[in-house]
């Protein structure tokens, strides 16, 4: 990046991206979802369960979806369910010409005793109203959306396997829908909630991958959309990875590069990898301990999974002497730490797969190897993150954030 730019991009990492919405987007009665106007269609030809040593990550559906219609005029329209089926759109739909669309990602488990819990829908609820804000679609009552989720997730309880490492993954999905090849607010939007029965990320145990440190292309920028789950961000990322692929690796660790103003060093500060926030733990000099992501600067995606590994980290690694922190970090930290056997293991986290170990990143034409030795899949934190965060999913650990489905007092701890 050229030095006389970097004014302009330090400014952009002091401006709060987040905060920037659409004027009507905290309008109450365009919020509000009135949930005694639900209405439900329970299909007539129920699917018949794929095996579960069948299930291929988000191919299988369930019988049913969730869908609410929103208009300026009216704000949002009665819930319904009804049985699974193709949306109607006309050709000029919005979403379909200017990228009017964002979505979630979560999942619903069953415990041991066969209840089924949802892991912190707050939070997705809340990312998803950042995020449709964002690019001037409708915001919701968040509390009146964790509740219909539950509701739908009953009903689609069959789907759900009782065996540990399965799930029912939740995609909610928001999308502009006024008949319109002007640009501007759509006046008109569609919220539907799909599901999916998955089976382990990992089936046979952790599989470390590689990664390519990427600077060819950018996943995100300063004043950016790279802290909102939007469908657009994810399209141009296909052909990188793709690229990486052809070189033997698995996916892209996006760098973003900066010069020092000072000494005029080309810095590659690590954001993300692949769809997963990214997790550092190196050892220092001083033989301190530290596990380090980077910080919400407008750039990644706010993850519910990284905001449980720091909770998590800080509550039951600090206490052991770690220090837990959300910082820049750059390649040439990484590179220095692995050179001098201090880089102790590198993961990334997000929903589908919890924790994905690091056993090496190619970058500036060399193998950085990222501390796992060749008989290791996953260093020691990393296994404890997932052990912890699934003992909390699946409600071996009773937790605020593992919220029961039909529970009306663990509904409410939703909003914890």
């Amino acid at each position: 990046m050229a030095s006389s730019l970097r004014p302009l991009f330090s400014r952009c990492r002091r401006w709060d991206s987040s905060s920037l919405a659409a004027p009507d987007s905290l309008d109450p009665r365009l919020i509000s979802i009135d949930l005694s106007g639900l209405s439900v269609t329970p299909t007539s030809t129920p699917k018949p369960l794929t095996p579960h040593n069948e299930l291929v990550f988000g191919r299988t559906f369930t019988d049913h979806m969730l869908s609410i219609e929103w208009t300026t005029q009216d704000g949002w329209h009665p819930p319904r369910i009804t049985p699974y089926q193709n949306l109607s759109l006309d050709p000029a739909t919005c979403v379909f010409h200017y990228a009017f669309e964002c979505f979630e990602g979560m999942k619903a488990y069953k415990d041991k005793s066969g209840d089924v819990r949802l892991f912190r829908p707050d939070k997705n609820m809340a990312r998803m109203n950042r995020s449709s804000a964002r690019i001037a679609l409708p915001t919701f009552d968040s509390e009146a959306m964790i509740r219909l989720i539950g509701q739908f997730v009953k009903m689609e309880e069959r789907f759900i396997p009782s065996e540990r490492g399965y799930s029912l993954y939740i995609r909610p999905t928001m999308i502009g829908t006024q008949r319109t090849l002007g640009v501007g607010p759509p006046g008109s939007a569609l919220l539907y909630v799909i599901a999916s029965p998955v089976g382990p990320y990992y089936p046979t145990g952790f599989k470390a991958i590689s990664l390519e440190a990427t600077t060819y292309a950018v996943r995100a920028w300063p004043g950016g959309v790279g802290n909102a789950k939007l469908g657009a961000n994810y399209a141009p990322c296909i052909v990188p990875q793709m690229q990486a692929a052809t070189r033997g690796l698995h996916q892209n660790l996006w760098i973003f590069e900066e010069v020092d103003q000072k000494t005029g060093e080309k810095l590659d500060y690590l954001t993300e990898v692949g769809t997963m926030n990214l997790f550092v733990a190196i050892k220092h000099q001083d033989g301190t301990k530290e596990l380090v992501t980077a910080p919400l600067d407008g750039t990644i995606l706010e993850g519910v999974t990284r905001d449980s590994v720091l909770a998590l980290a800080r509550e039951r690694l600090e206490p052991q002497g770690w220090q837990v922190n959300e910082r820049r970090c750059t390649m040439q930290e990484v590179s220095a730490a692995a050179a001098e056997g201090r880089l102790m293991e590198v993961f990334g986290a997000g929903t589908a797969a919890v924790v994905s170990p690091v056993r090496a990143i190619s970058w500036r034409d060399r193998m950085i190897p990222c501390g796992l030795a060749d008989n290791e899949e996953a260093g020691p934190v990393a296994r404890q993150m997932k052990d912890w965060i699934e003992g909390i999913q699946y409600g071996d650990e009773e937790h605020s954030w593992s919220v029961r489905i039909g529970d009306a007092a663990d509904l409410e701890a939703a909003k914890m």
